[in-house]
């Protein structure tokens, strides 16, 4: 039996495509699932999704490495005008090509 909840506010349409995808661990597409749910102007970093989620910062950084091999994330680094670096994330709900 399958109990459901009107979802007529705060939840999140996304492709059923990663939940398929064998290739995946189960925490890969959880933390898929969480990033596809934040909103669009969310700031993607490993210590942004750490402050979220319960897994450690290793887990999340292996689980990131995952989702990257299996063309679900890429990560580009970028250098500001002052020097700092910091990380610019495209999440795919599908592989890219």
């Amino acid at each position: 039996m399958k109990i459901r909840t009107i979802k007529d506010k705060d939840y999140t349409v996304m492709s059923n495509y990663h939940f398929k995808d064998k290739r995946l661990s189960l925490r890969a597409k959880g933390l898929l699932s969480m990033m596809l749910s934040l909103p669009d102007e969310w700031i993607y970093s490993l210590n942004g999704l750490n402050s979220i989620c319960t897994e450690s910062r290793t887990t999340i950084r292996n689980v990131i490495k995952e989702l990257k091999e299996f063309l679900y994330l890429d990560v580009i680094e970028k250098r500001r005008e002052d020097g700092k670096i910091y990380y610019e994330y495209t999440i795919y709900e599908n592989p890219f090509k």
